[in-house]
């Protein structure tokens, strides 16, 4: 299935654009994460916890614009077209 995946601030750098089509098997969001991880491999760790149990940080990843924390988590099941936003943690003062 193909999924429109929408990078902000670093990730964004990283991609080198802000949005992607990307083209994917995967079933759920933590599935995809690691795609991209693989995908962009200055990603690895940006995304996914190093236990692999949950997002890296405070990183926020949404599902058409619902944070996936509050759906299934990693769980979340993936719909064809599905728009998929990856935001980073933002610390500042």
């Amino acid at each position: 299935m193909q999924l429109e995946c929408v990078f902000f601030g670093p990730f964004r750098d990283i991609v080198g654009e802000k949005t992607v089509r990307f083209e994917t098997d995967a079933e759920t969001v933590g599935e995809l994460l690691v795609e991209l991880e693989a995908a962009y491999p200055e990603l690895e760790g940006e995304l996914v916890a190093g236990s692999g149990d949950g997002l890296s940080g405070d990183t926020v990843v949404t599902k058409d614009e619902k944070n996936v924390v509050h759906i299934d988590g990693l769980e979340t099941d993936l719909d064809e077209d599905a728009v998929i936003r990856l935001v980073p943690s933002v610390y500042g003062g």
